[in-house]
């Protein structure tokens, strides 16, 4: 009869144990995935931010670069489409990312294309309030690399978390999945080539 209690109590032990060891993996998972969902949420914070200032800029450069349309144009659809790409963050994979990538260097891109027609106009470069979206739109872009480092930092800490034993086992039975990391671009290895002909 004694030997019955004690396998019972340890039985019962090992289940409370395993319950546990089970709730606090889940719940470590789930309040990382969050943290990981939030840093997704800062990241398109500021890409909406910078996306909010092009219209103020290129109203600005409008008024002083008329006849450079096909420019402020392509800035407009850049604009159009890096704010038409949304993603989800609790489905965070490499080819969402890489679109959403995309998208944003496209923008990129063009902001480029304009500041190089600012660069013709030295009326513009002066404007007050062009210099203000243009300080505006610089910090801007050294927020997105913040958020975009920390986000990655995020997404670090929980692929880590969910990859090792034997946490995997249970990140596979509640269906917790790896997040995409943001990369460099192709190319961004190399320096660019510099000619002063």
């Amino acid at each position: 009869m004694k030997k019955r209690w004690i396998i019972l109590i340890v039985i019962a032990l090992l289940g409370i144990f395993l319950y546990s060891s089970i709730k606090g993996t889940y719940n470590n998972m789930v309040t990382m995935d969050e943290g990981v969902n939030a840093s997704w949420a800062q990241v398109e914070n500021v890409y909406q931010r910078r996306a909010d200032l092009i219209p103020n800029l290129v109203n600005t450069v409008k008024g002083y670069a008329s006849h450079e349309k096909e420019t402020l144009e392509a800035v407009i659809e850049a604009r159009s489409k890096a704010t038409s790409v949304n993603i989800n963050p609790e489905n965070i994979n490499p080819q969402m990312l890489q679109q959403f990538n995309a998208a944003q260097s496209g923008l990129s891109s063009a902001l480029s294309r304009l500041m190089v027609v600012v660069e013709r106009y030295p009326d513009l470069k002066a404007n007050q309030g062009f210099l203000d979206l243009q300080a505006q739109l610089e910090g801007t872009e050294n927020r997105i690399a913040v958020e975009r480092r920390k986000f990655n930092e995020s997404a670090r800490g929980f692929n880590t978390f969910i990859r090792t034993f034997p946490k995997n086992i249970y990140a596979n039975i509640f269906g917790f999945e790896k997040k995409a990391y943001f990369e460099a671009e192709k190319g961004a290895e190399e320096a660019p080539e510099v000619n002063f002909n």
